[in-house]
């Protein structure tokens, strides 16, 4: 039943990520469907790895360790914030291009 609950979360994360890109498509913009869609559905399975993926090894190794899901979303974080900084390109006539396609990754 926990497995179901995962799934359902990421497919609802893959399809906000589908709503926002359809909106970006509509638009002629950059970053549509497929990649609002799989950035979200990447980011909600790194979530839930980091949540949920390593309390079976309390069990395993010692009881008094602790388990720290926070680093691997702060990773993720970042991650995304250096994908949304490779968006945004500076031309040679000072024309700055993909700032909302980075704010919206």
């Amino acid at each position: 039943m926990v497995e179901l609950d995962w799934c359902l979360r990421m497919i609802l994360a893959a399809i906000c990520g589908d709503f926002i890109g359809f909106e970006r498509k509509t638009k002629a913009k950059n970053a549509g469907i497929r990649t609002h869609a799989l950035i979200a559905l990447g980011a909600a399975m790194a979530m839930l790895v980091s949540k949920y993926g390593f309390f079976d090894l309390l069990k395993i190794t010692h009881e008094n360790w602790a388990v720290d899901p926070s680093r691997i979303a702060a990773q993720v974080i970042s991650g995304i914030g250096f994908l949304g900084a490779g968006t945004i390109l500076n031309r040679h006539n000072q024309v700055i291009d993909g700032l909302t396609t980075a704010a919206g990754i």
